[in-house]
């Protein structure tokens, strides 16, 4: 624990002026990032006595060991900076909001020729078209079912729509009326992009105007006495009347809004978003947080706009933003948003009328969300914890290890030798540290070695990061010298292999965990625990004991480190097979420098396989489009070089195949 005074600044060190401030932790891993109107008055809130300091506040300020600060010109510019720095960083001490599910959406994509209606998850793509978010992905589905009838505009992939182009035959779809199937030149793709348009104004809202319209065509249609023309029309809007109930009308028809309510606790906050377009519900989602720094309501709402609207541009933010309380420097918010959208945006707090009244429906919903989360979290917060205390006192570790790092090899029959390793904090999958590694310091089958080499190798880049941060220092160097700093690596940003687990785990019996115990004690680490999973009689072995520990069958220790290891075993295997893939669809020409993909195709094109073209002179090689003798000469030396492959053999009749059909290039 550092005392905050061994690093505060001097005094008239601090400027008076807005900024962007980072604490940083013994590692140099950035833990902490705020912004300020006057970086010296917030920054000195920090350096109070402990006591009267916030008991989150007073955690971050003893975790860290420095701080930093950027001035900027505006209050603008610092929000800007703090976004990108929490989204960079991901400090541990940041409110940050995530999704507990990935939330669908209805897109149309208009960056294609033949813009295509779809169901999207996860990151928004340059050029498409989005609304929603949607609860489900079934209610999108509906809503599109119905529309296609008035808006037949593409829904199939490019496979299929590829088939039918070559058929000259469409899909279902094109034969029901529910596709205008631009797929067989039933529609230019300039008519085509056009109902792709109605279809997105429509879905924006702009919903009167259009339905307006068809009754004024139904209406002529009837009177011009063109009835089965007429009760095509009057089917078509009741399906888009009834597309439009399924999003109830809650505000007056111009109003454009995200409303944002909130509900907390001491330890965590829910927010909920309500997408009004059009007057309508058109989506609405939510997250839940935990409440890591002190921070108020208006802490809270801030945060989450960021979150919302930090890479988003243009019409998809909001004119309105209504919110339960306004951010502390809500003018800077405002503008950023203005910035983001291009015209002006209203932040406000409702008072009165239907959007109050709305935004109590979206605050009951935030309520019940964090209830909600509170019942399932606090299930597993008891497993998690009771699995993590069962096997630091099955360990006899001195602590719950809350790092645990898994490694497995895996290979073929002694080839394409792999190794994995996953990471597990909190008894949870910290996948973005998931790392692969291929054998190096031998060829064969050893799981031992191989198991010596991949520790080995892991930890010595954990050393390298310490040695980099200060944090450990060779023996070697003089009294008062400092490794030098790798320009650009000290800056904060997670390392590859920087941070040492509690416990490391091996896939294996006695025989791994010595090899792992060996390579730590070689690099001098001894504060890591080590054990290995055997995978017959799940057995825990430790290093230097003649007998196993046996956790019972019912033990949440016990079912997490089998997690720990089956994912360990599924993303070495995945690796392997990845790398075996590969290597068995690479060719002797991907030596012969010069040669591209083309050409390849073109050389087995013309022999028909690989051996027919080992079997070619230069002379012949020379005769196909592009090929010039300086080439050549090396594709016959590329297939000398290269040893052939061993014959086909029919499993049935045992007769050995002839390759003298197409090859891979």
């Amino acid at each position: 624990m550092a005392d905050p005074s061994s690093y505060r600044p001097k005094p008239g060190q601090i400027p008076d002026s807005p900024g962007v401030y980072k604490f940083r932790d013994e590692h140099r891993r950035v833990i902490y990032v705020g912004k300020a109107k006057s970086l010296r008055q917030r920054l000195a809130n920090y350096f109070q006595p402990l006591v009267s300091l916030h008991p989150r506040t007073a955690t971050m300020v003893t975790t860290a060991a420095s701080v930093e600060w950027t001035v900027v010109s505006t209050e603008v510019e610092a929000l800007q900076l703090e976004y990108s720095w929490i989204k960079e960083f991901d400090p541990r001490f940041n409110v940050k909001y995530r999704d507990d599910k990935s939330y669908p959406y209805l897109a149309v994509t208009l960056n294609e020729e033949i813009p295509r209606v779809q169901v999207l998850r996860g990151h928004k793509k340059k050029g498409v078209r989005y609304f929603g978010p949607y609860a489900h992905a079934w209610a999108i589905r509906e809503t599109v079912d119905l529309m296609l009838r008035v808006f037949p505009v593409r829904t199939c992939s490019a496979g299929v729509f590829r088939n039918a182009a070559s058929a000259g035959r469409p899909c279902l779809l094109g034969y029901i009326g529910k596709c205008s199937a631009p797929c067989v030149g039933r529609v230019t793709p300039e008519e085509h992009r056009e109902l792709a348009e109605e279809f997105c104004d429509f879905m924006a809202g702009r919903t009167g105007t259009y339905i307006r319209r068809l009754e004024k065509q139904m209406m002529l249609a009837a009177e011009d006495m063109e009835y089965e023309k007429a009760g095509r029309l009057r089917d078509d809007i009741e399906a888009l009347r009834r597309a439009m109930e399924k999003s109830a009308v809650v505000l007056a028809d111009a109003t454009d809004a995200d409303l944002i309510a909130l509900a907390e606790d001491e330890l965590e906050a829910a927010v909920q978003i309500f997408h009004v377009r059009g007057g309508r519900v058109r989506g609405q989602r939510g997250w839940v947080t935990d409440k890591v720094e002190a921070v108020d309501t208006a802490g809270l709402v801030e945060h989450a706009i960021q979150q919302l609207y930090g890479e988003e541009s243009g019409d998809t933010v909001p004119k309105e933003v209504l919110v339960p309380a306004l951010p502390e420097d809500a003018e800077a918010v405002t503008a950023w948003l203005a910035g983001r959208r291009g015209s002006n945006v209203s932040l406000r707090i409702p008072q009165r009328g239907d959007k109050k009244d709305l935004m109590e429906t979206v605050a009951r919903n935030a309520q019940q969300a964090l209830v909600l989360h509170k019942t399932k979290r606090a299930s597993d917060l008891t497993t998690r914890s009771r699995a993590l205390e069962e096997i630091a006192e099955a360990l006899d570790l001195d602590s719950a290890p809350l790092r645990i790092e898994c490694f497995d090899i895996s290979h073929l029959q002694g080839e394409d030798v792999v190794a994995s390793m996953v990471v597990f904090e909190d008894g949870l999958p910290r996948k973005s540290e998931y790392r692969r590694f291929q054998i190096k310091g031998f060829e064969g089958q050893d799981d031992v070695r191989s198991m010596h080499e991949v520790i080995s190798r892991r930890f010595k880049r954990y050393l390298a990061e310490k040695e980099k941060t200060g944090e450990w220092v060779d023996g070697d160097l003089t009294e008062g010298e400092v490794p030098a700093q790798t320009p650009g690596e000290d800056d904060g940003r997670p390392k590859r292999f920087a941070y040492p687990p509690q416990l490391v785990v091996v896939d294996g019996g006695q025989p791994q965990v010595a090899a792992a115990r060996r390579a730590l004690d070689e690099l001098g680490i001894d504060d890591i625990a080590v054990c290995g999973l055997a995978k017959r009689l799940e057995e825990v072995w430790l290093p230097g004991d003649d007998d196993p520990v046996v956790l019972p069958r019912s033990s949440e220790g016990l079912y997490l480190l089998q997690r720990v290891r089956d994912t360990a075993h599924d993303f070495a295997i995945r690796y392997q097979r990845s790398k075996r893939t590969k290597r068995i669809r690479t060719s002797p020409l991907d030596a012969v420098p010069g040669l591209g993909e083309t050409r390849k195709q073109a050389l087995i094109k013309h022999f028909g396989s690989v051996k027919r073209l080992r079997q070619a002179t230069i002379e012949q090689i020379c005769e196909v489009p592009g090929m010039g003798r300086k080439t050549a000469e090396s594709v016959v030396v590329a297939l000398a070089q290269a040893a052939p492959a061993a014959p086909a053999v029919n499993t049935a009749t045992g007769e050995i195949m002839e390759d003298d059909g197409g090859g891979t290039a």
